[in-house]
């Protein structure tokens, strides 16, 4: 008998795949599996992965190391992407391969751009005043 999937086990096992996924994408491309010149130049981090509800699609979220040629990295993945596709799929025992698109991950962005406002001088004094 089948237990009914409630929407929290679903997100579980959303993350759980994501996890899976990111981890076998992350091995790939540390350990240079993937011939392309400009994947071969870059450390890239595969920061996370996000599943559709139906596990048919995922979205990867990169960072090359330092950010450097984001664009050019990006593309290279994009251009690679059948073949990560495939590893992905040989891996992570699914019933269908999941299709990957990838996008440059702007979280780091965007926290360094909050750490620069709290540390503005009008900011911080006003932070100071608060207290």
């Amino acid at each position: 008998m089948r237990q009914t999937e409630t929407t929290e086990t679903r997100s579980v096992r959303l993350l759980k795949v994501g996890e899976q996924m990111r981890h076998v994408l992350s091995e790939v491309l540390q350990r240079g599996d993937v011939h392309d010149e400009t994947l071969a130049r870059h450390l890239v981090s595969v920061t996370e992965v996000r599943m559709s509800p139906d596990l048919r699609h995922a979205t990867v979220f990169v960072k090359p190391l330092l950010g450097k040629d984001e664009a050019a990295v990006l593309k290279a993945l994009r251009t690679n992407t059948a073949y990560l596709q495939r590893e992905v799929a040989a891996r992570v025992k699914m019933k269908y391969a999941a299709k990957l698109k990838f996008l440059a991950d702007e979280s780091f962005d965007e926290g360094s751009h909050i750490d620069k406002l709290l540390r503005d001088p009008k900011v911080a004094q006003d932070l100071r005043d608060g207290e």
